[in-house]
C-alpha cells in the first residue's frame, strides 16, 4: 500500500537530490544552429512554452483542489514549479540562441477549470478532480519523458554534446521523479479505496471528454502544433505504442474492469486529432 508518508518521502528525496537546474550551469554551444533549428526548432518552442505555463498550472490547481493537502503542496511549491520553471527559461533561452522568437506562454485558465472548481468545494467532487489531477499530471510527465529521450537521442546524432550535457540530459531527469509522484498518488487513492463507485464512474465520464494531450489548453492551434511535435520527433509512425506508453496508468486505476485494456480509446483518439490538425494546416503557425 501507497501511504502518505511514502510519497512524502518520496517529494522530499526529489528535492534534495534534484534541485532546479541553474542557467548558469548551462553550455549554450551550439555547433550547428541552422540545423537544429530546422529539426528541432518547432519541438522546442513547444516544449518551452509548456514548461514556461507552470505557474499558470499552480493557479489552476488551486482553483481544482481548495483545500489541498500538505503533500500535493509541498511537491507543487517546493520541487516541481522551481524545477519546471527552469527547465522552461533554459529552453526558451536556446530558442533565442538560435534566432527563434521567445515563447509565449498561455496564463488564461480555461473555463472548465473553473467550473469544475466552483464544485470542487463539495468533498466528493474534490476528491474526483484530485484523482483527474494526478491522472493528468502522470499523463503529462510521460509524455514530456518521452519527448526528452527522443529529443537527446536526437540531438546526439547531431553531435550537439552541450546541448545534450547541459540542457536536454538534467532536464529529462527531472522529470520521471515528477510521473512517480502522480502515479503514487492517483494509486493511493485507488488502493484505499476514497472514492466509491458512482465517483468513479463520473471520473471516467468527465475523463473521456476531458482528456487532452500536453499544452494543448482546448486550442485548436496548440492542438496542431502538438501534432507538429510528434512528427518532429519521430512518434506520428508509432501511435498505438505511443497511447499506451502515456495511457497505461489509467487503464489500470480508472479502467480496471476492462482486462486486457492498454490504453482508453480517448488517448488514441487525442493523437489521431493532434495528427490531422497538424496535417489539415499544412504544419505549424
Amino acid at each position: 500500500m501507497i501511504t502518505q508518508q511514502k510519497i512524502e518521502e518520496h517529494v522530499e528525496r526529489l528535492g534534495e537530490m534534484h534541485p532546479p537546474v541553474a542557467l548558469g550551469s548551462v553550455d549554450r554551444t551550439i555547433n550547428r544552429p541552422d540545423v537544429v533549428r530546422d529539426r528541432y526548432g518547432d519541438v522546442l518552442e513547444y516544449l518551452a512554452r509548456v514548461e514556461l505555463e507552470v505557474d499558470r498550472n499552480v493557479l489552476e490547481l488551486l482553483v481544482l483542489l481548495p483545500e489541498v493537502s500538505e503533500v500535493d503542496r509541498f511537491f507543487y511549491e517546493d520541487v516541481w514549479q522551481p524545477q519546471e520553471i527552469q527547465h522552461g527559461l533554459i529552453l526558451d533561452r536556446v530558442q533565442l540562441d538560435l534566432g527563434l522568437p521567445a515563447a509565449e506562454p498561455l496564463m488564461e485558465i480555461q473555463m472548465s477549470m473553473k467550473v469544475l472548481g466552483a464544485l470542487a468545494h463539495i468533498p466528493a467532487i474534490q476528491d474526483i478532480a484530485r484523482l483527474l489531477y494526478y491522472l493528468t499530471g502522470a499523463s503529462t510527465e510521460r509524455q514530456a519523458v518521452l519527448a526528452y529521450n527522443t529529443l537527446n537521442k536526437g540531438l546526439q546524432e547531431l553531435g550537439e554534446d552541450a546541448l545534450v550535457n547541459t540542457v536536454v540530459t538534467p532536464i529529462k531527469r527531472q522529470e520521471p521523479g515528477h510521473f512517480a509522484f502522480y502515479q503514487m498518488s492517483a494509486t493511493s487513492l485507488i488502493q484505499h479505496n476514497v472514492l466509491s463507485p458512482w465517483q468513479l464512474f463520473l471520473a471516467r465520464e468527465m475523463r473521456s471528454f476531458s482528456y487532452t494531450l500536453v499544452g494543448v489548453n482546448g486550442r485548436k492551434r496548440y492542438l496542431g502544433d502538438m501534432g507538429g511535435v510528434m512528427v518532429g520527433l519521430g512518434l506520428d509512425t508509432q501511435l498505438e505504442a505511443y497511447a499506451k506508453e502515456i495511457g497505461r496508468l489509467e487503464a489500470r486505476l480508472l479502467w480496471a474492469g476492462r482486462k486486457g485494456l492498454e490504453y482508453p480509446q480517448y488517448v488514441l483518439d487525442a493523437l489521431h486529432d493532434s495528427l490531422s490538425m497538424y496535417r489539415e494546416r499544412g504544419g505549424l503557425t
